[in-house]
């Protein structure tokens, strides 16, 4: 048997003992610059997790909360995967079973380092950009890793000849923001802000995804609300009481759902995408749900209130930060608290995660499941009934 290159495809030339000569296509080939056929962007298999679907991702931040459900569905779909990864291998590891055998690849990388940053997307046709900080640290800035690196990602994938690059960005970003909490504007909105202009002029063709605040299991939202350092004795300081916020957050599966979309609608090159929940919240609602959610309100005493009327409130924020070198107890810091207090506001006429056909999750149908662990006296077997199902939060009118 001998292979032949016929008409832009690869085919198989079998001739039979007769001397019949039979030619079996198979799907184009893709060619690398140099005008030859790369055989191993042949797609294989009917489309699962075992097939092959000729893309290859590198997946930069796979390790973080959205990046493990990226990784999730990309090799659900037959995608070969570029894993590059900072600090202990063992942190990635795990992440070794979202593809078939041989399907998930790993390479140590530094943001700084543009020599490593090649080496994970020179094979690669597709690249995402998750890499995020929610605060900084004394090795990275904001600018660092919003601003500079992904500039310097963006770059070496224009330059590596990458296809598509997508990156994950922040709804609220904008250059002067008003101060909410804090006393002057809030660096992560501005490097966010940032980072898409970077983005945009390295790379024109991205596709941009604008998320709020994000949900789901190991996410910083939920989590740092329910974390005994942002309340005290269940009382539960918010920015004007949490009544002049609304929030309109989102499942951390839909948002990784609408970058797999992505990735496979040529469509989507040079657009942003607002990553949004299907419904709006008013922050003080929210937080009276949760904490009936978890079974602390009432007998034991919850009560929110503005936290500019509590004094000791600004202590357990810096004792948070000071007593843990790497990160802040329980997510809480100012950066933080800023972000949680900032009403979304979607820009109409942007694209939604619908429009690339994910179906929303609602909040009332994820949100009691991700808080179960929280709960109030979690090892009490309560009977069937005897604490009624609370009330869903009030929608607010986009």
């Amino acid at each position: 048997m001998a292979t032949v290159a016929l008409a832009g495809h690869l085919a198989n030339k079998i001739i039979t003992k007769h001397g019949v000569i039979s030619i079996i296509y198979v799907k184009s080939a893709s060619y690398s610059t140099d005008g030859t056929p790369n055989i191993a962007a042949y797609k294989r298999g009917t489309g699962g997790r075992s097939s092959f679907n000729g893309i290859v991702a590198t997946v930069f931040g796979c390790t973080g909360f959205v990046g493990r459900y990226v990784c999730n569905k990309l090799g659900k779909i037959g995608t070969q995967m570029i894993l590059p990864y900072r600090s202990d291998f063992y942190d990635a590891n795990r992440l070794k079973v979202c593809g078939d055998l041989g399907q998930v690849l790993f390479t140590p990388y530094d943001i700084r380092d543009e020599e490593s940053i090649a080496k994970a997307v020179k094979y690669s046709n597709v690249v995402i950009n998750l890499v995020g900080r929610d605060y900084e640290t004394k090795n990275f800035k904001y600018m660092d890793v919003h601003v500079d690196g992904p500039r310097r990602i963006a770059r070496i994938c224009r330059e590596m000849g990458v296809e598509r690059f997508i990156h994950l960005s922040y709804l609220n970003a904008e250059k002067n923001p008003q101060p909410l909490v804090l006393k002057k504007p809030s660096m992560f909105k501005i490097s966010k802000y940032l980072g898409e202009c970077a983005i945009k002029e390295e790379f024109p063709t991205a596709t941009i995804f604008r998320a709020s605040d994000i949900y789901g299991s190991e996410d910083r939202f939920l989590r740092s609300i329910a974390s005994g350092w942002r309340s005290h004795s269940n009382l539960f300081p918010l920015y004007k009481n949490g009544l002049k916020t609304v929030k309109q957050p989102v499942f951390v599966s839909d948002v990784a759902q609408g970058i797999v979309n992505a990735v496979r609608d040529p469509d989507t090159r040079c657009q942003v995408y607002q990553a949004i929940g299907p419904k709006r919240y008013l922050l003080a609602d929210l937080i009276d749900w949760f904490y009936k959610l978890m079974r602390k309100d009432g007998k034991l005493g919850y009560k929110r209130y503005d936290m500019k009327y509590d004094p000791i409130f600004p202590l357990r924020v810096a004792a948070a930060n000071i007593l843990s070198p790497a990160y802040p107890f329980g997510g809480l810091h100012w950066e933080g608290l800023e972000k949680e207090s900032t009403t979304d506001r979607p820009e109409d006429g942007v694209p939604t995660l619908e429009d690339l056909g994910v179906c929303l999750t609602h909040m009332e149908d994820q949100v009691p499941w991700e808080l179960k662990p929280f709960r109030a006296y979690q090892y009490y077997y309560d009977k069937i009934g005897e604490f009624p199902k609370p009330p869903p939060p009030k929608v607010q009118e986009a």
